[in-house]
């Protein structure tokens, strides 16, 4: 009884923490060096987040079930909730930051509402950069790493060259990627794809030669051919490093796509910071910078998710 009356308030939280946050935002008076206009939408958003999680507290004392999830995350909600009030007294009520370069939140939000069709569309050009370049770069290093682990010939062709260029960060081939290919996007692509193909292929290549040989000799015995083999058992038994080559290079690809619209794309979310910072519009900038941040978590989450599917014999390597 005592367990599930402490898991209960437990629930309520995030819910105290924003109520707090709202006051302290309400009645606390704001600082008279502070001349910019003031803005209603951080309020109404502590409101409608407070309604939120006391509504998802409440349907926990019914349904147990239903505030699971709330139960583990709630101390993490509610420091981060926290965490966010600190940050709008120390802007907005004492004024200890310059307002140009750490806007309160209720500027960032109002970016949100001014900018979110242009940032969402830079941030569909981004992704299509991204997806390209991921991909290409995945399936060159999947099929590299399958060379080289599976040939010995080929080991001692390859893996010098690769050991040379391999550990050179993309970003450092930005300057040569633009005169080789015509245009920016082309160019980032292809950066990109260098990113995700050094890590995916040193741990394709490891994977595989760390299978047992007997597995392919007893296979063989049975008639596979070599095709058969690196298909039924040494890409399997190689699948955990090869996903952790694939998460490697995907915070690779995150970092070279963000640097490569900076400096030679025409659009994109990167290329939108860097206008805006230009301008000093640092308001949009912060807003582009949680929308990266969203997206991109969501992204290595459904990474996750796929591996953990396929990898269902084998959970908890890397977990997010």
């Amino acid at each position: 009884m005592e367990n599930k009356r402490r898991f209960q308030w437990q629930t309520f939280l995030p819910a105290a923490a924003l109520v707090a946050v709202f006051l302290v935002h309400r009645y606390i008076p704001v600082h008279p060096e502070y001349h910019v206009k003031r803005l209603p939408y951080f309020a109404w958003a502590l409101e409608a987040l407070s309604a939120f999680f006391v509504l998802w507290a409440a349907a926990g004392l019914v349904f147990p079930a239903a505030a699971k999830p709330l139960v583990f995350k709630a101390p993490f909600f509610a420091a981060a909730f926290l965490f966010l009030g600190v940050y709008d007294v120390i802007t907005l009520k004492l004024n200890l930051l310059p307002g140009l370069f750490f806007p309160a939140p209720e500027r960032i939000l109002d970016a949100f509402r001014k900018e979110w069709q242009f940032i969402l569309r830079c941030l569909a050009y981004s992704l299509r950069l991204l997806i390209l370049g991921y991909l290409s770069g995945a399936l060159a290093g999947i099929l590299t790493g399958t060379v080289i682990g599976w040939s010995a010939r080929c080991n001692y062709w390859i893996m010098p060259v690769i050991r040379t260029i391999g550990p050179i960060p993309s970003t450092a081939w930005i300057p040569i990627a633009l005169v080789v290919f015509t245009k920016p996007a082309t160019a980032g692509i292809f950066l990109i794809a260098l990113g995700v193909w050094f890590p995916t292929t040193i741990l394709t290549a490891s994977g595989i030669l760390n299978v047992r040989k007997t597995y392919f000799e007893v296979s063989e015995t049975l008639g596979a051919s070599p095709l058969r083999n690196i298909v039924s058992i040494a890409l399997p038994a190689a699948a955990p490093s090869i996903f952790t080559g694939l998460f490697n290079g995907t915070a690779s690809s995150f970092l070279t796509l963000m640097a490569a619209e900076m400096i030679g794309c025409k659009y994109g979310i990167g290329w939108y910071i860097n206008w805006q910072r230009d301008v000093l519009a640092y308001s949009q900038v912060y807003a582009a910078l949680i929308v990266i941040a969203v997206t991109f978590s969501v992204l290595i989450g459904l990474q996750f998710k796929l591996q953990n599917r396929v990898l269902s014999w084998q959970k908890g390597l890397i977990r997010w």
